[in-house]
Formats: structure tokens, sequence, C-alpha cells
């Protein structure tokens, strides 16, 4: 059976539908972090062809929707010199495992859909690929982060069910504090989206929408 692909978010209806999912997910994590701009790094997940192009057998529908606030993200880490880092998924038949049992086609190095969104492409300096949903998995991921210093995780982008969930879940069991964008991130349908986000906010990560990331990221800079 087809699984639903539904535009959960969209542009106009995108702040309303998170605010309502927050009412759920906030009480939740009940603050046991807040978020540091000193240590903390922007992930952003896979935002590349695979999942952005109308035409690939991945899309997800509501990736345009989280792009606006993705790019400001972006851009307000970069303004206060804190890490960002951006991966792309890509398979080759050494490194895929049980990503070719489980999915039909592969995703490959230098094929449209392993091409990270023009905006990103040009402004992230630290892309990194890898071959599993979880960013850490054979990957320089860690030691770049322990290398800036980095003690707390912002996870924004694609799929919040897989890659986004098994990352948060990889970055807890390292130490790191985890934060996931609630309207930052995106799958293929609500019901996947809110069932992760649950999982993650009773044991793994606090629940942020993307202004109140940069209403952080202002009131330090403004500080």
């Amino acid at each position: 059976m087809e699984l639903e692909r539904t535009a959960y978010f969209a542009p106009e209806s995108i702040a309303q539908v998170a605010a309502q999912m927050m009412t759920v997910l906030r009480p939740l994590a009940r603050g046991r972090i807040t978020l540091d701009r000193e240590r903390c790094a922007l992930l952003i997940l896979d935002m590349q062809g695979a999942f952005l192009d109308r035409d690939s057998h991945a899309f997800v529908p509501s990736a345009d929707a989280i792009l606006p606030g993705i790019l400001a993200l972006r851009e307000a880490f970069s303004r206060r010199g804190l890490p960002t880092v951006c991966t792309v998924h890509v398979n080759s038949p050494e490194d895929a495992g049980m990503m070719d049992t489980w999915w039909r086609d592969r995703i490959e190095a230098g094929t449209p859909g392993s091409r990270l969104q023009r905006d990103l492409a040009t402004s992230c300096t630290n892309v990194l690929e890898k071959p599993q949903y979880d960013a850490f998995h054979r990957t320089e991921l860690e030691s770049l982060l322990l290398e800036r210093g980095v003690r707390q995780l912002v996870i924004a982008g694609v799929m919040t069910h897989l890659c986004c969930d098994t990352t948060a879940r990889s970055a807890f069991v390292r130490g790191f504090q985890v934060f996931v964008c609630v309207d930052g991130t995106a799958t293929y349908n609500e019901v996947l989206h809110r069932g992760s986000l649950l999982g993650l906010a009773h044991g793994v990560a606090e629940m942020l929408l993307v202004d109140e990331v940069l209403h952080v990221l202002e009131d330090d800079a403004e500080g």
C-alpha cells in the first residue's frame, strides 16, 4: 500500500499548524534544557533533490513550506559565527546495507537527487554525505561538533520520522542536548510527523519553533 503524502504544512498555514502541535508537545519535555547560543550548532538534514523535487519518488510535500524557516536559521547561525552542518544522503552498493533492502531506489552521488538545495549549497560550508538515517554513522559529524565545543544540537530538515528522529536519538546517546524544530522539519504526512515528535519530546529532545530559536539568538546577540 502506498503511504499517504500530504502537505500538512503550507506557507500560509505552517505557523498555525505548528503552534497547535506545540500545545501537545511542549508539556512533554517540560523545559529540561534551554538553548545556549555559546554551545549550539544547527544540523540541517537532507534538504536535497530526492526530497524536494516534485517528480522524485521520495518527494516530501511539506518540504517547500519549511525551507524559508531553515534558511532563516542558517543565516542567524552564520551571522553569529555558530556552526551549521548540512547533510546529503547518498548510497553506494558498498554502504547501502539495509537501505537497499528497504527502499526500491538508491540515492547515488552525482545524481539530481543528491544535490543540496541551491541556497544551502552556496552558503553551507560544512556539508557531509551520510549513508544511513543516522547522521553520525560513518561521518565526521561528532568530531566536527566536538572540535567547535558544541554541546547542543538544533535539528531541522527531512524526514522527521526517519533521519531527523534517528539522528536526534543518536545525538542524545552521545551526550548532546537536542532541540528539534517543529516547523523546521517535515515528512510525508502529519501523522508520521506528530508521532515522531511525540516520542522525541517524551524522552530525547526539546521542541522549539523556528521563531523561538531565532528569538534566543537575537536576544543573546543584543545582550
